[in-house]
């Protein structure tokens, strides 16, 4: 497998694996979908001649066809990361999850002429994980992925925000499970979300510039590349605040632009969780069946005022602790009449990979199908146990991974 994919191009990295999956098992076909960015399908590229049959989106030769989900095996395989088998008159078609730390990134298909066994079953699942690391490993090379998994053009602002968004939207490990998610707006509003995992913490931060388009984007940028940089060169919390502050002030392109934020830093050895609200929607606790805002001193949003001060807060994280943070996109409008608390309650036994969906699904509901502004949702589930070993298989912590789905 790893000598088919070095051997290989990029571009067709993937296809390469896939064939040699399909022979070393038996298979009459494998294939592999990638999840479309929208996280509501899945995506069958392949290498089509122009001449060739099959409706879909294409690119000169390259066909992506799009998989709306509808509740079957597939959508079953992706979201509670298990192996589904489908018989069918021409065999038995098996669906494993492609995935990497609780990063659902697709489902490798395989159509065998005899019905697999457990181990085989066991076997399917592990050398899709190992798919995993060659897309991972080759999507940075070409943009076949990306242009598989966008069901829609992004527009200038829109491609700036997707390249501020981290490389994985979902993190598992001992002591928690992290997603992120983001609903962009028709006109896109400046919402990131962003994190970092050291050896004993966890950074993390939700952000929203001020405006729409080009200009909030850029805005955005400035933000978290200053997050980042100071970030990256061990600052606490509050001196990233005051850098980010004064580097929206002083090198905004519009003047009077400004970044509310929540900055997070979680001590992965004590739970303790500093949290630094900078005019932002406060985050929300979920503790035993209740919802809660976490209480936290006032500061300016980054870049109001050139001279503010900061100030961060803490709260002690437990066992089963939920922390949620949400942009005002969640708050703003249609999307007011959403009871948050009852809803987060009502999702509490979710992976936060489907927490933040739901969530997001919900918005939609009531306000979409286009948002006036964007929906960032951001969850961290905190276990404890950090340095504990996963309960792992497949690239998905099985003992979180299959929690019942919403109706």
């Amino acid at each position: 497998m790893l000598d088919a994919a070095e051997n290989a191009s990029p571009v067709e990295a993937v296809e390469a694996v896939t064939r040699e999956l399909g022979a070393a098992l038996g298979a009459r076909t494998a294939a592999f979908l990638i999840a479309d960015l929208s996280g509501r399908a899945l995506v069958r590229l392949a290498h089509v001649p122009l001449g060739g049959a099959g409706p879909g989106r294409r690119d000169g030769e390259e066909l992506a066809t799009v998989m709306p989900f509808d509740g079957g095996p597939a959508e079953q395989a992706l979201r509670t990361q298990t192996v589904q088998v489908v018989t069918e008159s021409d065999g038995w078609t098996v669906l494993a999850p492609v995935t990497d730390r609780g990063e659902a990134i697709g489902l490798l298909e395989m159509v065998l002429p005899d019905e697999p066994d457990p181990r085989e079953l066991e076997e399917i699942g592990r050398t899709a994980h190992v798919l995993a690391f060659v897309v991972i490993a080759n999507r940075r090379h070409t943009d076949l992925f990306e242009w598989g998994q966008r069901t829609t053009p992004f527009t200038l602002s829109g491609e700036i925000q997707r390249r501020l968004l981290p490389g994985s939207f979902t993190c598992e490990a001992s002591a928690f499970t992290l997603s992120g998610w983001l609903e962009p707006a028709a006109s896109v509003g400046g919402d990131t979300f962003d994190y970092s995992l050291a050896r004993d913490v966890l950074h993390f931060s939700v952000t929203d510039a001020m405006g729409h388009g080009v200009a909030s984007a850029l805005t955005a940028t400035l933000g978290v590349g200053s997050l980042r940089n100071s970030r990256r060169r061990g600052a606490g919390l509050v001196a990233q605040a005051e850098a980010a502050n004064a580097d929206v002030a002083g090198h905004s392109a519009v003047p009077g632009s400004f970044v509310t934020a929540v900055l997070g830093r979680i001590d992965l050895r004590s739970g303790m969780c500093a949290l630094l609200n900078a005019g932002h929607v406060p985050p929300m606790l979920v503790r035993d069946g209740d919802t809660r805002a976490v209480p936290l001193p006032g500061n300016f949003p980054l870049g109001m005022f050139a001279e503010a001060d900061y100030r961060a807060g803490e709260i002690t994280l437990r066992p089963g602790d939920r922390l949620v943070v949400v942009t005002d996109g969640v708050r703003e409008r249609n999307a007011a009449t959403l009871n948050l608390p009852a809803m987060l309650r009502s999702i509490a036994g979710l992976h936060p990979r489907e927490a933040v969906r739901a969530l997001a699904d919900a918005v939609l509901g009531v306000s979409g199908p286009t948002l006036a502004d964007d929906a960032t949702l951001f969850v961290v589930d905190w276990h404890g146990g950090h340095s504990e070993d996963r309960r792992t298989s497949a690239g998905a912590d099985q003992a979180r991974a299959s929690t019942a789905l919403p109706d």
